[in-house]
């Protein structure tokens, strides 16, 4: 008798399920981080100016390093496994996601150890040094109590976002394959990234700025378009990284089989 895990389709699942999910959930426990793109790679802010609202530069999430692969697999998965296994993945992925969270509330509220409180701190060290990391760092159990204690608003929104983008992501997809065959995979894939991240950058900070932090809806909205214009030149740049994953699963299967898991796909 065959083991399931001799089957190529099925380890090939749970390979492009496994980098999915990964990627998914460390880029929320990732994205409480924001930083400068710019300053990052050496530049100086762009200071733009959007509907009225200046100094606006590319402050992102440092989950937005992940979320660009989370896309890719998405159009992957879709490609051969068709929109049940890619929307098993995303509400799995979701509810997988909600649990972390609820697990970090949890352990948020444990009572630490004392000495934990500043064992940041090592006795080797020299003494400005100590009082420098003391500055910055008083006490451990706060530090990540505010690290990871996210606002539910940005939970919420996070959460949310992601569900409606990979609903959208699968339906475009689909459509634009309808339409254009095997043929174009640019198109269906980074079209429907396109998209679909353009729905995730709206939702989430409209959800967690707007209606939680109750910032001026100007101010929410050029954030939004700030966050989505990275997020689309990633989605193109990343072009050429779809056609050689496609390449690789095509040379793992088999052209006949890789053929007939794309057309089960389509149903």
């Amino acid at each position: 008798m065959q083991y399931q895990f001799d089957s190529k389709p099925n380890r090939l699942w749970i390979f492009l399920a496994g980098i999915f999910l990964t990627n998914a959930i460390v880029a929320e426990f990732m994205g409480v981080k924001l930083f400068s793109l710019e300053k990052t790679l050496g530049f100086q802010p762009v200071n733009w100016s959007i509907m009225g609202q200046s100094g606006l530069a590319f402050t992102l999430s440092a989950g937005v390093l992940l979320w660009p692969i989370v896309f890719v697999m998405t159009d992957i998965i879709n490609e051969y496994f068709g929109r049940r296994g890619i929307r098993l993945l995303s509400y799995m992925t979701a509810g997988l996601i909600a649990y972390g969270f609820l697990m970090l509330y949890f352990a948020i509220g444990l009572e630490p150890a004392d000495f934990w409180r500043t064992a940041h701190i090592k006795p080797g060290m020299a003494p400005e040094a100590q009082e420098a990391l003391r500055a910055q760092v008083g006490d451990y159990n706060t530090a990540f109590s505010v690290v990871f204690g996210q606002s539910l608003w940005i939970i919420v929104g996070s959460l949310v976002a992601f569900l409606v983008a990979q609903v959208v992501d699968v339906d475009i997809f689909h459509r634009i394959k309808n339409v254009t065959g095997e043929n174009r995979i640019w198109l269906r894939s980074t079209g429907s990234s396109l998209v679909s991240q353009f729905l995730d950058s709206f939702v989430v900070v409209f959800i967690a700025l707007y209606i939680g932090q109750q910032l001026p809806f100007l101010q929410v909205l050029a954030i939004s378009i700030m966050s989505y214009i990275y997020k689309a030149i990633m989605a193109v740049v990343l072009t050429p990284v779809i056609y050689l994953v496609h390449g690789a699963i095509e040379r793992y299967l088999g052209h006949e089989l890789a053929a007939e898991m794309k057309r089960e796909a389509q149903r």
